[in-house]
């Protein structure tokens, strides 16, 4: 990604109210089921990858989760999520970052993201995220990940998205993880649009 990348989430995240753009949810509820399933101890230390400005960081600190951090490549979403969570937010690490410069200090037991991994169409960046979940993963570990499905939408924000099936995220991950799941989901956006997700989540191989 280029430094116009993270001035155009800037832009986005300074001129928008968080119920403006697409990606929103009131609540994340698959993503939280889909954690939810792992039965982790609530020390259990969760990553959120491009999380920016969304609820799930809020969702998990209700449920009792004490070790959670917060990637995004906009310091203005972070920004906004630390205003919005007051003085909740001391709670979160957050982390102002390209995804393809994020060099872990730790090992995750869950590494979430919805909807920035499709945004990474090169094969070269392709290959540096996966190696960049790997290695910040602890032993049986877990990656939950949402991208747009074949029958979603061909761009986001403008910008163009890759596409995924189920059959393409497992091959993907193939040397690392072992698929555990998957599930399509409909996301119902705030103008009242439909995007179709795939939803994988991914074991860690020993």
């Amino acid at each position: 990604m280029t430094q116009s990348t993270k001035v155009h989430w800037n832009t986005i995240y300074q001129n928008k109210k968080a119920t403006e753009v697409s990606w929103f949810q009131e609540e994340p509820t698959i993503s939280l089921a889909m954690i939810a399933a792992l039965d982790l101890e609530k020390s259990a230390a969760i990553i959120d990858i491009g999380g920016g400005d969304s609820l799930l960081v809020d969702c998990l600190l209700a449920k009792g989760y004490t070790n959670i951090t917060v990637l995004d490549i906009s310091e203005k979403a972070i920004a906004k999520a630390q205003k919005r969570l007051g003085n909740k937010a001391h709670k979160v690490q957050w982390i102002v970052s390209d995804i393809l410069d994020f060099t872990p200090k730790k090992k995750f037991e869950v590494w979430h993201d919805r909807a920035a991994f499709h945004f990474i169409t090169s094969e070269n960046d392709i290959e540096k995220y996966l190696a960049c979940s790997n290695n910040a993963i602890a032993e049986n570990g877990i990656v939950v990940l949402g991208t747009f499905s074949k029958t979603g939408p061909k761009k986001c924000s403008g910008i163009p998205i890759v596409q995924y099936s189920e059959t393409e995220l497992t091959s993907l991950f193939a040397p690392w993880f072992i698929k555990q799941s998957a599930h399509h989901h409909v996301h119902q956006t705030p103008f009242e649009t439909s995007q179709n997700f795939i939803f994988c989540s991914f074991k860690k191989q020993l």
